[in-house]
């Protein structure tokens, strides 16, 4: 049996400052959504435990634990999306002082991963 060959595909995509922050946002945006849907199943699977007549303690510490390890796993995802969202503000209000700032007192800092705050 022999490798599959891949061709070489290089597409070139041009994307201007705006549409790149755009993206980041809706991609933000997209996530938020995903987490919300995680937190509504988890709410539809309480409603359908809890309505079972039979619901024993151990059931119940059992279905508080699930819950709780799934809404922990979503507030770290909000935290990283909530630092996500405060980077891309970061680089919009870089951009907005880039071309309002015309003082020649400011340096120009080189866009090296050390220079970044």
């Amino acid at each position: 049996m022999s490798m599959p060959t891949v061709p070489n595909i290089t597409p070139e995509i041009i994307l201007k400052r705006n549409e790149v922050l755009n993206l980041l946002l809706t991609s933000i945006a997209l996530e938020e959504i995903g987490l919300s849907h995680l937190i509504n199943a988890e709410g539809q699977k309480i409603q359908k435990i809890t309505k079972e007549q039979s619901l024993s303690i151990n059931d119940a510490l059992a279905l508080n634990n699930s819950v709780e390890r799934m809404l922990r796993n979503v507030i770290k995802t909000e935290m990283l999306l909530q630092f996500r969202l405060e980077d891309i503000l970061k680089l919009e209000q870089m951009e907005i002082h880039h071309y309002h700032d015309d003082s020649p007192d400011t340096p120009d800092i080189p866009d090296l991963p050390c220079f970044k705050e």
